[in-house]
């Protein structure tokens, strides 16, 4: 049952960090406009199960008359709101509580902040901390989001980023989008044949979908069940059948290691985790799987 939808409200960010799952960077396109969130309210609202809404991007604050109109939507049809972003506009106390503030008022209940050294080099005083630092003082509640080359994930030995061990974190990385292409050749890479599930996402009876403002719903960044701007959102849901999704119903009867044989891909002997596996192979393939593969921002492709 779907109970959460995750608005990708922008592509574009001020950061081209090298573990973004999107590719997300200050040239990237693809941004929500006021309409296009409350015609897929709209859509979201007919499903009947959804009860929060997440903005996220890329960066959704670049674009913050439109992040604030489309909370507005959103908690007046009576969802919880939250926000992820990396507070880049916290350039001093002051202009991070201008942000901040309004935020408050339109009574949202989570601020995710990205704080890591991935983000951030410097540690003791940055943007997102200050962001953090005003959005508690506000009363907001806010957390800090952390990945690290430790945690739950693989490592990145003898990478230029060894360095960033030892942060706080909740988790390591994933291997998906920018960090599949430009951190797994420092990972500790296992035998591919090991990776025989889908370790993150529950592809038979997801909770959560991702929608871009090119209407691509995502189970799994890049992994698509449809176009809303095509086809109703609850018509998608309704129809999705995940055993029969040329991605999704291999990943389920065998993980990223079945997906490959399934799609006729040889991987190299080792990879960095099932993500990277499951992404490796899914780019190999993407003109056959068109509306399927997206988006293209996922496979870092221009």
């Amino acid at each position: 049952m779907i109970t959460q939808i995750h608005i990708i409200a922008t592509y574009m960010c001020t950061m081209s960090c090298e573990h973004c799952f999107v590719c997300g960077s200050p040239s990237s396109e693809g941004t929500f406009t006021p309409s296009q969130v409350s015609a897929l309210l709209d859509q979201t609202g007919m499903l009947e199960t959804v009860d929060t809404i997440y903005f996220e991007g890329g960066e959704p604050f670049l674009f913050y008359p439109v992040l604030l109109d489309g909370i507005r939507q959103a908690r007046d049809r009576g969802y919880a709101v939250g926000v992820v972003t990396n507070g880049y506009f916290a350039t001093s106390d002051e202009n991070a509580r201008f942000f901040i503030e309004p935020l408050k008022d339109l009574g949202i209940a989570d601020l995710s902040i990205s704080d890591d050294i991935f983000h951030y080099e410097n540690r003791q005083e940055n943007a997102a901390r200050r962001a953090f630092a005003a959005a508690k003082d506000t009363g907001l509640p806010a957390a800090i989001l952390a990945l690290d080359s430790g945690g739950s994930g693989p490592d990145i030995r003898g990478s230029p980023r060894e360095e960033k061990k030892g942060i706080i974190t909740d988790g390591g990385i994933m291997f998906r989008g920018r960090a599949a292409a430009k951190l797994s050749q420092y990972a500790e890479m296992r035998d591919w044949r090991e990776f025989t599930t889908c370790p993150y996402e529950d592809l038979e009876n997801p909770s959560r979908l991702h929608v871009d403002a090119y209407g691509n719903l995502q189970i799994c960044q890049g992994i698509s069940i449809g176009n809303i701007w095509k086809r109703p959102l609850a018509d998608l849901v309704r129809d999705y059948s995940p055993a029969s999704h040329p991605i999704c119903g291999p990943l389920i009867r065998g993980g990223p290691a079945r997906l490959a044989r399934d799609l006729g891909y040889t991987p190299p002997d080792t990879v960095a985790d099932a993500c990277h596996l499951c992404w490796l192979a899914r780019k190999s393939c993407r003109e056959k799987f068109l509306g399927i593969l997206e988006p293209a921002q996922v496979y870092c492709v221009d």
